[in-house]
């Protein structure tokens, strides 16, 4: 089957168009599509990690995003009778090198991502095009695609990463069920400006209130965000008017205070697709997985997704990598994000407490266990590291004395970082390995490597492209197993990747 694109992606969303942007970046010709005509106007997502500005960082992003974004001060939870059970300090610089926590309005978010996305030489992004068909032959794909005039055309890919959303259409086409984990629970979200009031005091307060459980976050220029749970005495229809809002909310987003953009119930769902590859067909984002928003995640979720896969996909496009490679997408990806639907789903039973008895008993809890309220990031699941942590976790990434961050130094490529007593000890062949400075970037200065050696406790550390760790070595033998697993063989492309 003829390939008009290496890769097609399905959805325009953010996680579609960061996948379009790190395949431009890579030098992969591809093109997405997206339904609707225009970008989406209202938010969704507000939260982002220090692992996702990281990743704005790798393709020259986090600046410009930072200037549009607030860093989350502090989060806090508190009880019926106004008792704050739990708070935490944010806002400071943490091991990404970036604000742990940081709010944003999407529509912002989506449009310097798709700026990007039209800079870049061969990758487009075709809005107004809908997936109806597709057929897999001969290691292509033949996507049917309808556009807005209703015709139909044909657009071939190698691969084709479904980004899709939650009723994905290339999940559908592809018959992939879904586990349900946790409880279907229908919630009012309201956004807007307010008004010469500042809201709540704090940047993210969970209101677990047991007559109606509610959530408060500031965001950036002034807007906030407030979610009521919909308790079975409501009427939908009456809900989300500016009269019921004021009364939800105990008089904070009152019409004189408050001006909304965006008021409709959507339901809480946790959501895990039961396989995210068949052939050369992906699943990412909420197509493979959706999360209560309780810890932020379901976005972030949806962007470590491809940016694990992205660099697979360019390795073996360039021929330097197997296809095996892909193989461990889902298994590195699915586990991880089976670990924060499950987590999100477990929080979101304890905030969603209506009978006051159980609303105690959880109170009580909180108070004994304040730590079980930021549980910590779990590592991927099997697949391209050594197995045992640190190995795939994710890495620190320091700030160096001069100022500049480590990724600055090292790009999307993987690191070897070592004292170079273990570099001089390598086996002339596994020396070579690292001689491929467009896919490895070695470092051994001290000023350079101390801070993440003391991080991982070991004289040597090998880090994915991803930014997670391939593995330690303490002995030169380690470090020469490690580097074994580089997927960095001398190249012999076999698609339509470009020149860089």
């Amino acid at each position: 089957m003829h390939q008009d694109n290496e890769v097609l992606v399905v959805g325009g969303g953010p996680v579609g168009l960061m996948a379009l942007m790190l395949l431009g970046h890579a030098g992969i010709r591809a093109v997405g599509v997206e339904r609707e005509p225009d970008m989406w106007p209202h938010a969704r997502a507000v939260h982002f990690s220090g692992e996702i500005m990281r990743l704005l960082q790798a393709v020259g992003l986090a600046d410009e995003f930072a200037a549009r974004s607030k860093p989350m001060r502090d989060v806090r939870m508190e009880n019926e009778a106004g008792e704050t059970l739990v708070a935490l300090t944010a806002g400071h610089l943490g091991s990404q090198a970036w604000h742990e926590e940081t709010l944003f309005h999407q529509p912002d978010l989506e449009a310097l991502l798709r700026g990007e996305v039209a800079r870049l030489p061969h990758v487009e992004l075709r809005s107004g095009c809908t997936l109806v068909d597709l057929e897999q032959k001969d290691g292509a794909v033949r996507c049917r695609i309808r556009t807005q005039a209703g015709e139909e055309e044909d657009i071939t890919a190698r691969w084709v990463i479904g980004c899709d959303g939650a009723h994905s259409t290339v999940r559908q086409l592809l018959d992939i069920a879904t586990e349900n984990l946790g409880t279907d629970d229908p919630w009012l979200v309201v956004d807007g400006h307010l008004r010469g009031t500042d809201g709540i005091p704090g940047d993210m307060v969970v209101l677990g209130h047991h007559t109606r459980p509610a959530l408060w976050v500031r965001l950036p220029d002034g807007r906030a965000r407030m979610e009521f749970k919909v308790m079975p005495e409501d009427d939908p229809a009456a809900l989300p008017t500016p009269e019921s809002i004021a009364r939800i909310s105990r008089g904070v987003l009152t019409p004189d205070t408050f001006e909304p953009e965006r008021r409709a119930i959507y339901t809480f769902r946790s959501r895990l697709a039961t396989t995210w590859r068949v052939g050369n067909v992906f699943l990412a984002g909420d197509a493979a997985h959706q999360a209560p928003p309780l810890f932020g995640m379901g976005l972030c979720a949806g962007l470590r997704d491809v940016a694990n896969l992205v660099w697979k996909l360019r390795l073996v496009s360039l021929g330097k990598a197997e296809e095996n490679l892909l193989d461990t997408y889902e298994p590195e990806r699915k586990a991880h994000a089976r670990h924060w639907v499950e987590t999100a789903a477990n929080m979101a039973v304890v905030v969603q407490a209506t009978d006051p008895v159980t609303a105690k008993q959880r109170d009580e809890f909180i108070r004994a266990n304040p730590a079980a309220s930021q549980p910590p990031p779990p590592p991927i699941g099997p697949g391209l590291h050594a197995g045992t942590e640190p190995a795939g976790t994710l890495s620190i990434q320091p700030v160096l004395a001069d100022g500049r961050r480590l990724d600055d130094l090292v790009g999307r490529r993987f690191l070897v970082a070592a004292r170079p007593e273990l570099i001089a000890g390598l086996s002339p062949d596994t020396r070579a390995l690292t001689n491929d400075t467009a896919e490895v970037a070695l470092l051994t200065a001290p000023e350079e490597i101390d801070q993440l050696l003391a991080s991982v406790d070991a004289p040597a550390v090998v880090i994915r492209p991803d930014r997670y760790i391939l593995g330690t070595a303490h002995e030169g033998a380690d470090l020469e197993s490690l580097l074994q697993m580089l997927p960095t063989r001398p190249s012999t492309p076999t698609g339509d990747t470009l020149a860089r």
